[in-house]
């Protein structure tokens, strides 16, 4: 590991911001020092270790050998999107036999990127899944995070029906795979005090799985270039005998020129491609932000009229009029490349990424 760590190097470590680090070193709880070369404000690389989650960093490194499935192993994959998690599954070696998704552009996307696949356009609750029963080794969805109505002191399967955590559960139960894999945003930790995770453990287990301590991972610890942070709930069906290990993390970081430039990961720069343009003013207000700045890089007046009520509101907002660096990983990407405020702005030119940059370089557009 490195003697020294820059500001936003440690920010993306440790899942906290700028800010952050800049109170805790008035605090204390964790001082920059100067580099000695450069003069430069960094961290000392060992006054990490009082931050246990990031442990591994400290350990020897070692090689991690690439496992290949012991047979044909199938998967099928609930609220697919464009098929990330899908992809993945795929490069672990795994036989996709079904993808639903209700987004008629996903789906256009998915059968374009994959026509080998079954791909199920429409509302998950209109699916019978007991057709796949035996047919299935492993269910992965990433439903969306909803409340429940408790009913009684247990929480059971039926008092979750209307969400689409009911859904994801139906199909467990209906199709009994050796493990179900369900993904979410960070912020399903604490929603709603806890209760909503601690719902869906207790209904997992109620239809005969283990459920595995749901587990936070960052994309930047598994050789991917993008700050994108994810709760994975794994369950093993309890009469199958089966063991699982999480991913082990990785020190190396990528970044957006591994991204987008030939290099580490790929063989050539990603293509030239027609994309989005702001519009004049933003435009204006963008170019005054430099790679790796954000907002707050603006005079107080342009971020009065640029961030307009949210300039009141408290938090970072580091997402906000964010020009990106090609020396960091990306932040994660949004569903589409210009949005309102939360911006990805290109670190040369004044402009949103395009779709051929937000893909990866070997995929069709």
């Amino acid at each position: 590991m490195k003697d020294f760590l820059p500001l936003s190097e440690v920010a993306d470590i440790l899942s906290v911001s700028k800010e952050t680090l800049r109170r805790w070193d008035k605090s204390g709880k964790l001082e920059s020092v100067r580099h000695p070369i450069n003069n430069y404000r960094v961290y000392r690389s060992h006054d990490l270790k009082q931050f246990g989650q990031i442990g591994f960093m400290f350990d020897e490194e070692i090689p991690e050998v690439a496992a290949a499935p012991e047979g044909a192993y199938t998967v099928a994959e609930l609220f697919a999107g464009a098929g990330g998690l899908a992809l993945g599954m795929e490069k672990a070696g795994l036989h996709c036999v079904l993808l639903n998704e209700i987004n008629r552009e996903a789906c256009a996307t998915l059968r374009k990127n994959r026509p080998h696949w079954n791909v199920i356009e429409g509302d998950v609750a209109t699916l019978d899944f007991l057709t796949l029963q035996g047919k299935v080794d492993v269910l992965t969805g990433g439903f969306p995070c909803q409340a429940f109505s408790y009913a009684g002191k247990k929480l059971g399967f039926e008092d979750t029906r209307g969400t689409m955590f009911y859904e994801f559960a139906r199909a467990v139960k209906e199709i009994k795979p050796l493990i179900c894999v369900g993904e979410n945003v960070r912020g399903l930790q604490s929603h709603d005090g806890g209760r909503t995770i601690q719902g869906m453990v207790s209904i997992l287990d109620e239809l005969g799985y283990e459920i595995l301590p749901p587990r936070l991972l960052k994309a930047i610890f598994h050789r991917v270039p993008q700050k994108r942070e994810r709760l994975l709930v794994v369950g093993l069906r309890k009469d199958a005998g089966l063991k699982f290990e999480w991913p082990k993390p990785h020190k190396e970081f990528y970044t957006l020129r591994d991204a987008l430039k030939k290099g580490r990961l790929f063989n050539s720069n990603v293509p030239a491609a027609p994309g989005q343009a702001y519009p004049k003013r933003k435009r204006e207000i963008m170019a005054m932000i430099p790679p790796g700045g954000y907002w707050r890089e603006l005079p107080l007046e342009i971020q009065k009229e640029y961030m307009k009520g949210s300039f009141h509101l408290s938090g970072g907002k580091t997402g906000m009029a964010r020009r990106i660096s090609w020396n960091e990983p990306c932040l994660t990407l949004t569903c589409a490349p210009a949005q309102k405020q939360t911006e990805r702005c290109h670190p040369d030119e004044t402009r949103p990424f395009t779709v051929r940059e937000y893909a990866h370089p070997n995929l069709p557009g």
